[in-house]
């Protein structure tokens, strides 16, 4: 019989950060010391009181299906943290928890979106984005934001992009990649424009605890006649460095959570009992320790790529993420050929330099890369001086 994939499986374009990330592991097993500057994953332990809510779910025999939504305790207890620090109310039923935020959005879109619909992705966006999009039948917009806008989508520039066709727009604040946190000013000004029009907001929150010196506010609790019409997606992989766990969840209208609720009991059914009885705990266990010292990380990054020739760099307000502005770059010689692509650059300065970096073609932002500062700060100096090395080597 002849092996034949089906189209939507062969249209998906393959990850640029899991690529980086194999190719960086490959070195390290080499013994090679590379610098890793590409990963989105804290590198902080999940913390203790949820490591061993997680070891008594296990030695106390809870480790059986539960609801395929969650646990009641789950849902309750995200209920009660999304009433408390974001201002906005959900009863248990209207939470879905899945193996990660990223499987929260999968159910999303699916459940969303039929072929020919659109969805409005601000760019630069995370990778995932547009192919759970097209995955989904439905079509991203791509709408262009640079560090003239912080990175940000303009209300103008929201209402240009809505069309009959658009089912949803999704927002994501704290960005990733660029780190952009929206103001509660900024947010009202966006709802302005979406009250007029008949579409969802798929709200990604997953960073909302890691911003530095602003709020993070949810745009449901600043625009509330949106709540009907919001979905907020959010996990634990970030602010609990519970990567490992796949723990995440929407909170959404009534007749969509019942609705993913019905496609995920069809497809992986139920989270990890282990993991939700971690999630219940990590909910009243995060260290803000760990915002302090990202930021202390932050600040060194950003200077030091900004003492960079041909680098210029915004200084962002949330996620662990610099998305710096490497254009000028590009035109450089390269051993008699020139750079042209991030995508070369990030290659050289892994090849030559042994920093992992991801392209900024992955984001849909073709002049600029990304760094994470997810790592320890000793390892940032070390990217700076060979970063600064590969730059001086540069024609």
């Amino acid at each position: 019989m002849e092996q034949r994939l089906s189209s939507r499986v062969r249209a998906i374009a393959p990850s640029a950060t899991m690529s980086v990330d194999a190719k960086t592991k490959a070195l390290i097993r080499e013994g090679r010391p590379v610098v890793n500057m590409s990963v989105g994953e804290p590198d902080f332990d999940t913390p203790v009181p949820a490591a061993f809510a997680g070891i008594r779910a296990i030695t106390n025999g809870n480790t059986r299906y539960t609801p395929s939504a969650g646990t009641l305790d789950l849902r309750r207890a995200i209920a009660a943290k999304l009433m408390e620090e974001n201002g906005l109310h959900y009863q248990p039923d209207q939470i879905v928890v899945s193996n990660g935020a990223k499987h929260s959005l999968f159910n999303v879109f699916l459940t969303l979106c039929d072929p020919g619909d659109e969805v409005i992705l601000p760019a630069p966006y995370w990778v995932s984005y547009p192919e759970q999009i097209r995955l989904s039948g439905a079509t991203p917009v791509i709408v262009s934001c640079d560090e003239s806008t912080g990175f940000k989508i303009t209300p103008e520039q929201l209402e240009r992009a809505i069309t009959p066709r658009t089912r949803a727009f999704l927002l994501n604040s704290p960005s990733n990649p660029t780190g952009a946190v929206y103001s509660e000013e900024e947010l009202r000004a966006l709802g302005e424009v979406l009250r007029r029009h008949d579409i969802y907001v798929v709200a990604d929150e997953i960073y909302e605890r890691l911003v530095y010196g602003v709020k993070h506010v949810s745009i449901a609790a600043v625009v509330p006649d949106l709540m009907p019409r919001t979905i907020v997606v959010n996990g634990f992989s970030k602010a609990f460095a519970m990567t490992g766990w796949r723990l995440g969840y929407i909170a959404a209208p009534t007749d969509i959570a019942k609705a993913v609720d019905s496609l995920q009991s069809h497809s992986t059914g139920s989270p990890s009992t282990i993991s939700q009885a971690a999630g219940v705990v990590a909910l009243r266990s995060f260290d803000p320790g760990m915002v302090s010292e990202f930021e202390r990380r932050r600040n060194r990054l950003v200077e030091g790529l900004r003492e960079l020739p041909g680098v210029e760099c915004l200084l962002p307000d949330g996620a662990f993420y610099v998305f710096p502005n490497v254009g000028r770059l590009l035109s450089a010689q390269w051993n008699g050929q020139t750079i042209g692509t991030t995508t070369r650059l990030c290659e050289l300065l892994l090849e030559e330099e042994l920093v992992a970096t991801v392209p900024g073609e992955a984001f849909g932002a073709p002049n600029n890369i990304r760094l994470s500062y997810a790592t320890a700060y000793e390892n940032i100096e070390t990217a700076i001086e060979r970063m600064r090395r590969f730059v001086q080597r540069l024609q």
